[in-house]
């Protein structure tokens, strides 16, 4: 903006934000590549307000986010909720690879009983395998990097609503880079020309 001669607040670029990351998303999901079978899932902590918020994350086994929730709590009902999102958006993966949490082991088993009822295909579905190890598990945690660097600089955020948007667009911009959206016409577009074809 400032090179072509327009002076913009910093609080123009949050509102922006706020207003569009949504949209945009949405549109960026339509496009998303088919997700492989083998997912991490793990959650980390923001701080809203001066407390301590999570963000559910997943990823795939070649390291691309999968799916992003945020909750205010950190318990059995935020991850089933966080699952069945994931699930229903993104299919049915064959393995998950948790850390040690006992909460998001008896999510997925939750998840893993009540999908097959849902599921309108009538072939035998084989039950989500689940490898619990904090080492297995560090491919995600070292993927977290990439969204709390962008949100560090912010020192936290000031409302839910802002908590709630802000990390999505982040992880918008992380798949775009990593190049997980589905261009017909040309799949090496640069970050500028996504955003131009999602706007469009």
């Amino acid at each position: 903006m400032a090179e072509r001669g327009i002076s913009v607040d910093h609080a123009t670029v949050h509102r922006w934000t706020i207003r569009y990351a949504p949209l945009l998303l949405a549109q960026f999901n339509r496009r998303k590549r088919q997700v492989p079978g083998r997912w991490h899932v793990d959650e980390t902590y923001i701080e809203v307000r001066g407390q301590w918020r999570y963000l559910y994350r997943a990823i795939d086994n070649n390291g691309d986010p999968v799916e992003l929730w945020f909750s205010e709590r950190r318990n059995l009902t935020a991850a089933k909720r966080f699952l069945r999102r994931a699930l229903k958006r993104r299919g049915r993966p064959e393995r998950i690879v948790i850390d040690g949490s006992q909460t998001n082991r008896e999510a997925i088993l939750s998840c893993d009983t009540t999908d097959p009822l849902q599921d309108r295909s009538r072939r035998q579905l084989k039950p989500i395998r689940i490898r619990q190890s904090a080492y297995l598990n560090n491919r995600i945690e070292q993927d977290h990097r990439a969204v709390k660097r962008r949100i560090r600089p912010m020192l936290g955020f000031k409302s839910t609503a802002s908590a709630r948007v802000i990390p999505k667009g982040i992880e918008m911009v992380h798949m775009m880079r990593k190049g997980q959206a589905k261009y017909a016409c040309n799949p090496q577009l640069s970050l500028a020309e996504q955003f131009g074809v999602l706007a469009a």
